[in-house]
Order: structure tokens, then C-alpha cells, then sequence
């Protein structure tokens, strides 16, 4: 069941095992939301390390050297154990890559393959009956290879403790659905308003259907298009077509909470963007969130995200 907001013990531990000539927007879908999950959330939601292995720098397909924390071997535990390769896979699946592989599987929660690295954890055995994904170039070749593998043509399957993932626009699906999994839609629909807002939404993995229910898109849509002067729930659902109780019921199921709530999120969320990133007076902000007063927007922006306006500008 999806929750609006979640509150972990601890970060989400991820480690990524990047392979030379890995692609650098896989990189930058997986850790550029989780960032930004961090700053937008209550709390800081992901702590991540990068690793090779043998600790030595990886090159990226564009020449970009990424300094690695350690070698593979050194990883203790984690949650998530991303495999990052894109081309020169065959290359890279060796006898001592299979054996490193298995060992760090072992200590992970969930086990991630991105781009062609499904291929790599699909040769070190560790997808054998499992569903999986691999970048679409490859998937005829991988059909071929991998027998005991059942292939989908996705952008992100999960199976278990395996998660697969087809490529570096996949990767931000991926990456979106770890951040609502973990720190709940509130956290995703922030994330998704830095880096999607005004395109189409990415399109939802068939395990992921809720988040693309077109009548909440389309009300999210207006929410954030009235943000100085706030619908009511009645005029919403009027300009949706359809009934404010449809409009809640879908709202809840699609999103964990109702309408209001979502509302004076996106409204919070925008406030707060202006008293980070400009030098606007409070009456000013509160009159563009939709906010009769400095006070009144003060105190919300307090109980929402447990700090002043102050704090925020200058932290």
C-alpha cells in the first residue's frame, strides 16, 4: 500500500559497482534524485558509496574518471548493491568478476543490475529463475545466453531480492520508486517536481501502475498551475469532470493521502523553494503559495518541515 510520508530508523545504505565505460546519465538518474530526496525530506533518506573492483578509479563511456570509495571486496553490508556497466560488458564477465559478484550479492538486501549489468549478474548465476530486464539492445542476445533467466521487455522488473532495470532513462524510474518505497510519495512528488516538471511523467513500470493514474496527474497538474490562488476541492473535481469523493478515493489509492493534504504540499513545497532560492520577502512568498499572511505561512512551513523560514534561507 502506498504512504504519503515515511520516516526511516536509518539512511537506506546503497553501494554502486560501476564497470569502465558505464554510462554517466545512469550514474547521475540514480544519484541526482536520491540527493535531492535528501535535501527535499524531513531527514536525510540514502547515504550511498561508489565502488569498483579493485578501488581503483572507473572511466566512464565519455572519458569522465569517477574516484571510487574502495574495492567491491571491502563492502560489509548494505541495502542495495547497484551493478553499473554499459558497454565492454562481455569484456568485464569474468571468472573473478562472477565470484566478486556472488560474494557482494550475499551481502546486500537487494541486488540491482542497470544497463547491461543484469548481464553481468545474469552470467555469475545470480538471476537464474528470476524475471528480468536488460538494456534493449541487448535482450535478443541475452534470450539467447541466459536460459535459466526468464527476459522482459521493461524498463524495471523486480523479482525478489533482484531488481533489473533497461537503461539510463529506466534508472530514474528505478530510482523514483526506491524514493517513494523508502521515504513515501510526498518525497517522490518533490523529486519529481525538480527534475519533471512540465514534461510528461515518466511513463510507470507495470509493479508501479498507481503513480501514473491520469486523473491524479491531471489534478496534480492544476494544483500546481493554482499555487498562488488555490482551488477548492469542488472546483478541482469540476474541472477533472468528476465527482470530489471520486477525486479523493483515487488520490489516496494512487497517492496515500487525500487531495487537501497533497495541496498544501505542493503549496509548502513551492514556498519553500522560494525562501532557499530567492531574496523575496515573506509577504511576497506567502502571497505566491497562497497564504493570507507571513504568520500564517511561517507556521505552516514550521509544522511541515520542522524549521523557520530563517533557518531554511540561510542553512
Amino acid at each position: 500500500m502506498l504512504e504519503w510520508t515515511k520516516s526511516p530508523n536509518a539512511p537506506v545504505r546503497i553501494a554502486l559497482l560501476l564497470f569502465d565505460r558505464f554510462s554517466n546519465l545512469c550514474l547521475a538518474n540514480c544519484l541526482e534524485p536520491l540527493r535531492a530526496a535528501n535535501t527535499l525530506g524531513p531527514r536525510r533518506g540514502f547515504d550511498w558509496q561508489i565502488l569498483t573492483l579493485d578501488g581503483a578509479p572507473a572511466r566512464s563511456s565519455s572519458g569522465i574518471e569517477v574516484l571510487a570509495h574502495g574495492g567491491l571486496g571491502a563492502l560489509t553490508a548494505c541495502d542495495y548493491l547497484f551493478v553499473l556497466a554499459s558497454y565492454d560488458h562481455e569484456r568485464h564477465d569474468t571468472a573473478a568478476a562472477r565470484r566478486a559478484l556472488q560474494a557482494a550479492a550475499r551481502r546486500a538486501g537487494v541486488t540491482v543490475g542497470l544497463d547491461s549489468g543484469p548481464w553481468l549478474l545474469a552470467s555469475a548465476g545470480l538471476l537464474d529463475g528470476r524475471r528480468a530486464t536488460v538494456h534493449w539492445d541487448l535482450l535478443d542476445a541475452f534470450t539467447e545466453r541466459f536460459l535459466t533467466v526468464t527476459p522482459e521487455r521493461a524498463r524495471v522488473l523486480r523479482d525478489g531480492t533482484r531488481m533489473t532495470c533497461a537503461g539510463a532513462m529506466s534508472a530514474l524510474d528505478l530510482t523514483l520508486r526506491l524514493i517513494s518505497d523508502h521515504l513515501g510519495m510526498a518525497v517522490r512528488l518533490d523529486v519529481e517536481a525538480l527534475f519533471l516538471h512540465g514534461d510528461p511523467p515518466v511513463t510507470p513500470t507495470r509493479e508501479d501502475v498507481a503513480v501514473g493514474d491520469p486523473l491524479v496527474r491531471r489534478a496534480l497538474g492544476l494544483m500546481r498551475d493554482h499555487v498562488e490562488r488555490p482551488l477548492s476541492l469542488s472546483d478541482l473535481a469540476r474541472r477533472l469532470s468528476c465527482q470530489p469523493r471520486t477525486l479523493d478515493r483515487r488520490f489516496r489509492a494512487g497517492l496515500g493521502a487525500p487531495p487537501g493534504a497533497v495541496y498544501r504540499h505542493l503549496r509548502l513545497a513551492a514556498a519553500r523553494k522560494l525562501v532557499e532560492n530567492t531574496r523575496l520577502g515573506m509577504a511576497e512568498i506567502a502571497l505566491r503559495s497562497g497564504y493570507e499572511s507571513p504568520a500564517a505561512l511561517t507556521r505552516a512551513l514550521r509544522r511541515q518541515y520542522g524549521t523557520t523560514p530563517r533557518a531554511l534561507r540561510h542553512g
